[in-house]
């Protein structure tokens, strides 16, 4: 398994919120930032990514200094990084933009169906969020622009568009049970088919995250520090693994990424130890050996080195009401794959 699918089945995606909105021009929105949107819809998550897939007309999207992004029928288009931004029927609409504050939300699990606009040419658009574990999606977050488009060229997002049209279809004959939850996995294979087409896209000079899981070399190992954590790696078993000399792999790695491969599994551990911290009841002791310390002192050090206290005061001091509930739920066992059933889309457009 690749280090991205192994970086998304570590992310614990929940809820469900639909918005199918039908905008008429002139038009146009202001959504605010998503984590503004978090602190009203959904104030357990800590990072929310917002798509909007426009499934008939046109419109445009604008992120802060970024240039604008036209949209056709069939595009999608991602926020990952949770900036406010504008979209309008125009680049200039002749019409005041509807604020933050105007904005109207439905509640989880609806698929709400607003109205809005001067009564012109029609846009229809289908918005949501992914809330998800900010810690485990850092390198992901990080490596991503602030907005990107997936053209209707792409066959999955076609695929994707086709079956929502389908489903909507047929619930607006006769309200179907769990129709949320259907379209909640199919955002989740969306928002990864996105991904995966924007690594494809990548120039190959150059780096970062996406770029190392682009190379044939780097992107395997990669993938088997994320898939094997625990696995007592090193710069030579990699190596190995991937058929290349030991300092050649060091110097691609560090090329691409910014650090050595074992800085890199050393984060990438404590980044997984701290998640257990704060959403299960385990013991550090417990946390070390799951996340690959045979010694809890020496993960205890290296803990500290990384988060600045030793684990037992960062869980007292990142453990909240709502990580509290999430621990109270948790069991004894190691941390399950995705339920893609749970991932969070909230809706930024208006009613």
């Amino acid at each position: 398994m690749d280090a991205l699918s192994e970086v998304l089945r570590q992310v614990r995606l929940t809820g469900a919120v639909f918005l199918d909105a039908e905008l008429s021009a002139p038009w146009a929105v202001q959504s605010p930032p998503s984590h503004v949107l978090a602190q009203a819809m959904m104030p357990e998550a800590e990072h929310m990514i917002e798509y909007h897939l426009v499934v008939e007309g046109h419109c445009f999207i604008k992120v802060a200094d970024e240039p604008p992004i036209k949209l056709d029928q069939g595009d999608l288009v991602m926020v990952p990084r949770g900036d406010s931004h504008r979209m309008s029927s125009d680049l200039q609409p002749a019409v005041p933009v509807l604020r933050p504050s105007e904005l109207k939300f439905p509640a989880a699990g609806e698929i709400a169906t607003p109205r809005y606009g001067g009564g012109g040419g029609v846009t229809r658009l289908v918005c949501g969020y992914l809330a998800i574990d900010q810690r485990l999606c850092a390198a992901l977050i990080g490596a991503l622009p602030r907005v990107f488009r997936v053209s209707a060229g792409s066959s999955e997002v076609s695929a994707w568009l086709q079956t929502y049209l389908r489903i909507r279809v047929i619930e607006r004959g006769e309200e179907q049970p769990g129709g949320a939850c259907v379209l909640a996995k199919l955002s989740e294979l969306m928002f990864v088919e996105a991904v995966r087409r924007y690594v494809e896209s990548l120039p190959g000079e150059q780096s970062g995250w996406l770029s190392g899981l682009k190379d044939p070399f780097v992107g395997k190992v990669l993938g088997l520090m994320h898939g094997s954590p625990t696995r007592s790696w090193t710069v030579e078993s990699l190596a190995r693994e991937v058929g290349l000399s030991r300092s050649a792999l060091a110097d691609r790695f560090t090329a691409l990424l910014g650090k050595s491969p074992m800085q890199y599994l050393t984060q990438w551990r404590l980044t997984l130890a701290a998640h257990l911290l704060r959403t299960t009841r385990k013991s550090a002791s417990v946390v070390a050996l799951e996340v690959g310390y045979e010694s809890e002192a020496a993960f205890n050090r290296a803990f500290r080195r990384e988060f600045g206290a030793p684990p037992a005061a960062w869980r007292r001091s990142h453990v909240g009401t709502a990580g509290a509930a999430a621990s109270d739920a948790a069991t004894a066992e190691r941390p399950k794959s995705l339920d893609p059933s749970r991932v969070s889309l909230n809706i930024a457009t208006n009613s």
